[in-house]
């Protein structure tokens, strides 16, 4: 399982030492904020870029904004290797992620929690790399994870073949509920943490765990 560091927890201070400092993760988790599809607003493409040079980790852009559509190519060019758009966020899911494909980046879809996971039936699979599980409602940083979206997971599991994510009050004991994902975005649990590699590596250990033991 990988583990990408959401940076809206992170000190917006010292956003280039903040990076520096998480060596031991897969990837770095981007939330980008409009005000509109969400309450706040955050990263711009802009600040993405600027710090691309800092880290050669994969930049995974969450675009939490309504019409993705018209801001691919300008996060692209801006060093994102992963795009995730929000199924709710626009009504051409499908052409969305062929223009994410057309510039040779990953594509992923995030499902909000009173989403339904119906939608993945008529997604062309071949168009699609990941499916990301909000377990939290988007656009606030520690929030508590929510039980009720684990089912999604198996859920998920049946309709599409691809990488399964969670995003949302990730910590050390809501890891161990989440098996079968590939990967976790985790904020608070990380940050808040004195030792961001310790607190990535007692992630992957307790998911390892739970797997374990619960075959």
């Amino acid at each position: 399982m990988k583990i990408y560091p959401s940076m809206l927890s992170a000190n917006f201070c010292c956003l280039g030492e903040e990076l520096r400092e998480l060596n031991d993760a897969d990837g770095i988790h981007w939330d980008v904020m409009d005000g509109h599809f969400v309450d706040k607003i955050t990263f711009g493409a802009d600040i993405i870029a600027a710090h691309r040079e800092i880290t050669s980790l994969p930049f995974d852009v969450h675009l939490m904004i309504d019409n993705p559509e018209k801001h691919i190519r300008t996060f692209a060019e801006a060093g994102a290797d992963i795009i995730t758009v929000h199924v709710e966020s626009t009504n051409h899911i499908h052409k969305v992620l062929q223009d994410i494909k057309s510039f040779g980046k990953k594509s992923c879809i995030a499902i909000n929690p009173g989403t339904s996971t119906d939608f993945l039936k008529y997604i062309d699979q071949d168009l699609l790399d990941s499916v990301l599980i909000m377990t939290v409602n988007p656009g606030q940083k520690g929030q508590r994870f929510l039980m009720s979206q684990i089912a999604k997971i198996t859920k998920v599991q049946s309709l599409f073949i691809g990488d399964i994510g969670v995003d949302g009050g990730v910590s050390d004991e809501t890891i161990s509920n989440c098996e079968g994902i590939s990967y976790a975005i985790a904020g608070s649990y990380i940050f808040d943490n004195d030792d961001y590699s310790e607190a990535i590596e007692n992630l992957k250990l307790r998911n390892r765990l739970k797997s374990v033991f619960n075959p």
